[in-house]
């Protein structure tokens, strides 16, 4: 059952090229995943010989490609299902498990089709605040400062057992070492840019994330509050009981489908969905969902009998690759990690679209790239200040 780890290729993977990368505007990017619109057969009709003699031969050279793709890309999902079966089984990998072969690259001409005028709008706070306010009534309690909302995360994830190098490594790597409780994909170096996806805070949940994780840890989160509550004087007490009547009424929602990623995804990308997604703007509720984005992962690693406490850098693999990809990665032999390629671990639009994978294309160069870019990040100011919660 894909679960809140499974991600988030795509549109995100632009978000973590532009953090490798350090490009100076993120949302840049969002021109690159711009979909081409093929022609219509009106379009073709109204071609010139010349126009259509370039799409025909785009088409061939496609055609071309998509055969000796469609078989590389079977075949990693073939030795995927035949992994997948060992392990279940007991019985040992070997590296000729993996498919050794770098995916096929295209070389022929580019698509002719027109672009859109515009890239798709991806909603932002200011969306997520005004649907929570309309679908729910609810306003989130917004920290008084940034400080303020990474002491109160510090406190939750140190509590729920991350370390602190995962906690301030992973913070640096997908927040850029100097976000905000309420940084979104595409806007970390402009506010004025395009969002890219709604990839939001210091673990950047999608909405599909703050929807799944509400469906699977909600009922924890309202006994929490709950026990809070009844230690609380009646003024603070009636402030957090409406707080927690918020919650019921958005797990509800998030538990109208089957705890299934794909349905999720659709809620997510309705009104509600986007108002639950405000969550993680709460000063109480933000830093729990953020949190426990890294933690079932972790939880995910030791059901499976891995003992040892996972650096950032392969903590980071499952946050983006999914659990099961990730767990796949970090426990592959260190000789291998050398010969197995990155495309293993991906779908093929989620490869696609990922420059960072294609650059870095065996395990062991993308675990060192994710360490570098680390590295690097957690000099920061905002970095730095969240290690100092964590004394």
């Amino acid at each position: 059952m894909p679960t809140t780890r499974q991600r988030r290729f795509g549109l995100l993977a632009a978000v973590v090229a532009c953090s490798f990368a350090g490009l100076p505007n993120c949302a840049a990017v969002a021109q690159i995943v711009q979909p081409v619109v093929p022609p219509t057969s009106s379009d073709i009709a109204a071609m010139t010989p010349d126009e259509r003699r370039v799409w025909e031969e785009y088409k061939k050279a496609q055609q071309s490609y998509s055969a000796v793709a469609g078989a590389y890309w079977n075949s990693i999902a073939e030795q995927r299902k035949l992994r997948n079966g060992k392990r279940a089984r007991g019985e040992q990998l070997s590296v000729n498990d993996y498919v050794l072969a770098q995916p096929p690259v295209y070389t022929g001409p580019l698509n002719p089709g027109k672009r859109p005028p515009h890239p798709v709008y991806v909603p932002v706070v200011a969306d997520f605040l005004a649907a929570a306010r309309r679908e729910f009534g609810f306003t989130p309690r917004l920290p008084q400062s940034e400080s303020e909302f990474k002491r109160a995360y510090a406190k939750v994830a140190l509590a729920a057992g991350l370390t602190g190098d995962q906690i301030v490594r992973i913070y640096g790597f997908e927040a850029t070492g100097n976000g905000s409780y309420d940084v979104e994909a595409g806007l970390e170096h402009n506010k004025y840019a395009r969002a890219i996806t709604t990839a939001l805070g210091y673990n950047q949940l999608l909405a599909t994330n703050s929807v799944e994780i509400l469906a699977e840890k909600g009922s924890e989160f309202i006994k929490r509050f709950e026990l809070a509550a009844a230690a609380m004087p009646a003024g603070a007490r009636q402030a957090l009981e409406a707080k927690i009547d918020v919650l019921r009424k958005m797990l509800a929602f998030a538990s109208s489908v089957p705890d299934a990623w794909n349905q999720h995804e659709i809620l997510a990308n309705t009104p509600k969905g986007l108002a639950v997604h405000a969550l993680n703007l709460d000063l109480d509720i933000g830093p729990l969902l953020q949190t426990q984005k890294l933690v079932d992962s972790v939880v995910f690693a030791r059901r499976k009998g891995f003992a040892r406490v996972l650096t950032a850098a392969e903590l980071e693999m499952m946050n983006l690759t999914g659990d099961g990809n990730g767990f796949d990665m970090v426990t592959m032999p260190s000789p291998w990690r050398d010969q197995v390629p990155t495309a293993n671990f991906f779908r093929p639009s989620g490869y696609a679209d990922n420059p960072v994978a294609q650059r870095n294309n065996v395990v062991a160069k993308l675990i060192a790239a994710t360490d570098a870019r680390m590295n690097e990040e957690i000099k920061k100011p905002g970095a730095r200040e969240l290690a100092g919660f964590l004394q």
